[in-house]
This record gives C-alpha cells, structure tokens and sequence, in this order.
C-alpha cells in the first residue's frame, strides 16, 4: 500500500519538538518534518521563501500540516505545489481572522519594536505580543522555540502581520482551539473546534487532532 506523506511546518521560532506527540498510523503516513530557513535577506518575499521550503519535497499528492504560522507558510507552500489537502492548526486562513492587537501592532508600526536581539528573554517578548499564555505555556515555548536568529524573527513577525491572503483556499482543513490565546476563536471561521483546545495544543492534545485528521482524511 502507497503511504500518504505528510510534511509539517512548526509555528513562528518552533522546533519541530512540538510534533512529537502526532503520532499517525503508520501504516498509511508517512510524516516529514521541515525546518525554518533563515531567510536570505532581510524582506526576502513569502512566495520566495516558501519556494525554498518546497524544495525538500520530493513526492506528489502529499498533505501539508502546518500550525500557527507555520499554517501561513503551509497555505504560501499549497501555491506552488498543490497539495492533497492543507492542514491548519491554531492558526488563520486570511488575513481578516488575525486578531485586533496584531492589526494595530500592523497599522502603528510597533512590530518594529520586535526586539530580536534580546533572544535570552524571547519568551517574555512573545507573551506581550502575542499574550498572557500562563507558566506552563511559556515553560514549553522555552523547550520548543529556538529558532531565534535575528533576522528569522524580523522576518516572520513581519510577514504574520502583512501577509496578504482575503480569501481562504480551497481543500483546508483547518482544526482550533476554543481557548486558542494567540487566534482567538471569536475571529476563525470553518473550522473544527476543538473544546478546550489552547494554542499549544498540537503538544497537550495530539492524539484529539491526529484523531480528526485522520478521520476526515478518509472520508
């Protein structure tokens, strides 16, 4: 039997740690994990960028899996490639279901602020821009976030900010979190909610989500 091949995106300065608890039957997945690039100037284009992410891909039909802003590059990715389905977890299909703070931090300009050289104390800086995601939360961000090169960071704040999608694509599957702090739900449309869910929860609740992927997979 012809294995699916899924290949996943972690969220902004993820490692792909925060995969490890997806577990697909194997007998019919076969998961790939792709790591962040540092960009190769400081406003290299999205499309550019995810041009580059897809070159790691070597099958068709595959499935994209992408979580938070790693869902942004997913969709960037499904342009180039086109994909059996898009994945989305915890994170946006348009630009309009970004929430009111990351569109002021967008209008005033106070992205610029981003201060990317103090990546010692990234955690505290992602809380306030994007947060309170409680201790727990942020002991994991400190466990699964260590993309921090300096111009990754300007690069990928900017774009979550900027990027240019009004319309959602066709073949999404996008899954949220009902107390999902980064993308509050009030601003997702056409998606499977799951009760509870935080913007971590591809870590705490992976067997939920691989669960649902799977079933609608094979429908």
């Amino acid at each position: 039997m012809n294995k699916t091949h899924i290949y996943c995106v972690p969220g902004l300065a993820a490692n792909i740690k925060i995969f490890e608890n997806l577990q697909f039957s194997k007998n019919l997945y076969e998961v790939h994990y792709i790591e962040w690039l540092v960009p190769e100037y400081t406003h290299e284009p999205i499309e550019d960028y995810a041009k580059r992410m897809c070159e790691t891909i070597t099958e068709e039909n595959v499935i994209l899996l992408g979580v938070s802003f790693g869902g942004i590059m997913v969709q960037e990715m499904s342009k180039i490639i086109r994909p059996k389905k898009t994945i989305l977890i915890s994170s946006v299909k348009n630009s309009n279901e970004l929430p009111r703070r990351l569109k002021v931090a967008k209008s005033t300009k106070a992205y610029k602020l981003f201060p990317t050289k103090l990546l010692s104390n990234l955690e505290e800086h992602v809380k306030i821009y994007f947060g309170d995601i409680g201790k727990k939360r942020m002991d994991m961000y400190r466990t699964y976030m260590s993309m921090r090169d300096e111009v990754y960071l300007k690069w990928a704040v900017y774009n979550v900010l900027h990027w240019k999608q009004n319309n959602n694509l066709e073949n999404i599957l996008h899954i949220h979190g009902t107390s999902d702090g980064v993308f509050p739900v009030k601003h997702i449309k056409g998606y499977i909610k799951i009760e509870g869910g935080t913007h971590v929860m591809v870590i705490t609740r992976a067997k939920q989500i691989v669960k649902l992927i799977e079933e609608e997979i094979n429908k």
